[in-house]
């Protein structure tokens, strides 16, 4: 090289993934980026996905199908309409089962609504100390459990794939 050549600029590429397969579970590679399968999503956020989008399946679909069809008499429309909800809701999780990285908006639907409840609804009665003992108690003990979606959530992918629109 002479004085003034640079070095050539290196690439940025997608990292290359290994043909072969690793002789076991490998704590470490959970945490890895998957270009292969997952278009980058980390395997640890794939598999809490697809654990919740499993819970979601077990709980709402007993919870609000055994309502459903063990209602009786009129149905009153909004609370129809929140059941119904929910009863479709967790039939659509079990495709979040299989294709978690499609599912996305059905689990930013999910934080978006219980953050909000949660922020109006349920921290004003808590600044105030009438939480405890009040008809919306309930709700915000079901409802705190959002952590585990926002931590479950692919973020940086969400935003790149469906807020720019851009692909891996």
């Amino acid at each position: 090289m002479r004085p003034f050549d640079f070095p050539p600029k290196k690439q940025d590429k997608i990292p290359e993934q290994s043909h072969t397969q690793p002789s076991g579970f490998l704590f470490k590679n959970i945490f890895k980026r998957d270009y292969a399968k997952y278009e980058g999503v980390p395997r640890i956020n794939i598999y809490l996905l697809r654990l919740l989008f499993t819970l979601m399946f077990l709980f709402l679909t007993y919870d609000s199908w055994s309502h459903i069809f063990n209602h009786t008499g009129p149905w009153n429309t909004t609370n129809s309409a929140a059941w119904f909800m929910w009863g479709s809701y967790s039939l659509i999780s079990c495709i979040g089962i299989r294709y978690p990285l499609k599912m996305l908006p059905i689990i930013l639907f999910e934080i978006t609504y219980k953050t909000a409840w949660l922020i109006i609804v349920a921290y004003p009665l808590w600044v105030k100390n009438e939480l405890i003992g009040s008809p919306v108690e309930g709700a915000a003990r079901l409802f705190i459990w959002v952590v585990f979606p926002i931590v479950a959530m692919p973020w940086k992918y969400l935003f790149r794939s469906y807020i720019l629109g851009k692909k891996m």
